[in-house]
């Protein structure tokens, strides 16, 4: 059990600036750009630590492990690291009205208050509300800037890039994600809703007219005994990789990646970048509508029949196999059978497993985790090689949305008020990471098995009926016949979250 320890401290005043580890010109940037106005220190976490997530690392360990690699941790924004670890947030999206005032109030106003990577370690010295930003490439284009970040699909967009996502058009799609009209997203986190009501507030006020909004999007982690958990019920954020110069002391079967992977310029990263993009990254948001009470319906009228398992047993089964691991976080390889939470719960064992079994062949046995299981279709582990490829990894980001499910929803199997998944991943290749696991290995039957059919839970085959086999474990060659998308796309945006240098050097001059 993790044991969170708060700062309790007096009234004092906490400077939420860049720390003065820049060098050369950088340390003029630094200066100029402190975080003033002063603001009372933190005594208690506006992040969320689910037992079952590995921890963040202290300022202390995550800066010698920076040192070691030469990463800065003080010029990365702050949500691209620490996973899905939100307590409640607010993405407000928005279009560049004047772009020449935008850019003198990105300096003087939203600059000083982007929360640093550094600031989200310790309790004393994070904000009261994290802001962060980060712009599309319609953006960037209003601010003048024209060079190519080197991922074509970021240049087009999510829109243009939406017949390759399995979404049925843009039926479903929130209307202002369709065309390329967003510029950019302000992230606002905290602890409580009025914090970040108050931030908008007031950055809305120095703004002015130079923005337009474009449309919002309020999210929170679930309430207790839920916290951590998606609206489906499944315990989140689990596998997210850690990165070398930033994770001190990765867990067991945890993905130890090159910065690269995630941050633009890095150690890892292949692509020719502008030099000013260093420590960005892409920002895929997705706005992910969950079914629940129709997902809860199909468990409960297909559960699967095994000798020793009651009826909503077997309803347990059946989910856990669809996502890859029970509620608690257990992943089924481990877990076969029965929910464990204890395992569920322990980071240094839920993630130290590979798919393979001494008598097993890896290729043909799904008796303990199907090839379609949705954590088996987006981590492959050794279905693809051992050691474990370092490509198709993502930071994910996102966050619940939505309210708990009502006792009419419940009562009546349909949802009548939305809720969902703000789906956000961080990546330095939106073709090498988001991409990837949707289109490649999610949306596809034959992968990494011909014939087990598209992930059962993210999968998306543009409307049409998915059929899955693998999920009794008693029958491999059973297929399933999934009518309904129990995840719909309600459409997003492919972002760019820039370093604080390149805001202050590029973006705002």
């Amino acid at each position: 059990m993790k044991i969170t320890i708060h700062n309790v401290l007096p009234a004092v005043v906490l400077f939420t600036g860049v720390a003065s580890t820049f060098s050369g010109h950088d340390s003029a940037f630094a200066l100029q750009h402190k975080r003033g106005p002063v603001k009372p220190r933190r005594v208690q976490s506006l992040l969320i630590n689910p037992d079952a997530q590995p921890d963040l690392p202290t300022a202390k360990a995550a800066n010698k492990a920076a040192a070691a690699t030469g990463l800065n941790l003080d010029d990365i924004q702050g949500d691209i690291l620490v996973g899905m670890k939100k307590n409640k947030q607010l993405f407000y999206f928005f279009s560049i009205a004047d772009p020449t005032d935008f850019k003198g109030k990105l300096a003087a106003d939203i600059l000083p208050l982007i929360t640093t990577t550094n600031q989200l370690l310790s309790v004393s010295t994070q904000p009261i509300t994290l802001v962060n930003i980060a712009f599309s490439q319609t953006g960037l284009t209003a601010l003048n800037v024209t060079e190519s970040l080197g991922d074509s699909f970021f240049a087009g967009g999510q829109f243009q890039d939406l017949p390759n996502l399995g979404d049925p058009g843009s039926t479903n799609w929130v209307p202002e994600f369709t065309g390329t009209g967003i510029h950019g997203v302000l992230l606002f986190a905290s602890d409580t809703d009025d914090n970040i009501n108050n931030s908008v507030a007031s950055l809305e006020s120095a703004l002015g007219d130079s923005i337009n909004k474009v449309y919002s999007l309020a999210a929170a982690a679930r309430p207790a005994p839920n916290v951590g958990h998606e609206h489906f019920g499944f315990l989140d954020g689990i596998s997210n990789p850690a990165i070398n110069g930033f994770t001190a002391n990765p867990m067991p079967g945890q993905s130890n990646l090159s910065a690269g992977t995630i941050l633009l310029g890095e150690t890892g990263d292949s692509a020719t970048r502008p030099a000013w993009a260093k420590d960005g990254s892409f920002l895929v948001f997705r706005q992910l509508k969950q079914l629940v009470p129709e997902f809860d319906k199909f468990l409960t009228d297909n559960p699967i029949v095994q000798h020793g398992l009651t009826r909503q047993q077997g309803s347990d089964l059946l989910g856990a196999r669809m996502v890859g691991r029970w509620k608690s976080g257990a992943p089924v390889d481990l877990a076969p059978l029965f929910d464990d939470p204890v395992l569920g719960a322990d980071p240094t064992r839920n993630n130290d497993f590979t798919f393979q079994h001494p008598n097993a062949v890896l290729s043909k046995n799904q008796t303990r985790c199907p090839f379609s299981a949705h954590i088996r279709k987006t981590r492959p582990r050794a279905d693809l090689s051992t050691p474990e490829v370092t490509f198709g990894h993502i930071m994910r980001a996102g966050i619940p949305y939505g309210p708990e499910v009502s006792a009419h929803e419940a009562a009546s199997n349909t949802t009548s008020t939305e809720r969902g998944l703000a789906f956000v991943s961080y990546q330095s290749s939106i073709s090498g990471g988001f991409r990837l696991l949707q289109q490649t290995w999610a949306d596809s039957a034959s992968f990494i098995h011909s014939g087990v059919g598209v992930d059962p839970i993210i999968g998306a085959l543009a409307g049409a009926p998915r059929v899955i086999s693998g999920l009794d474990p008693t029958n491999a060659a059973k297929t399933v016949r999934l009518t309904t998308d129990f995840v719909v796309s309600r459409g997003g945006e492919y972002f760019f979250s820039p370093s604080l240098s390149a805001i202050a050097s590029k973006l705002s001059v």
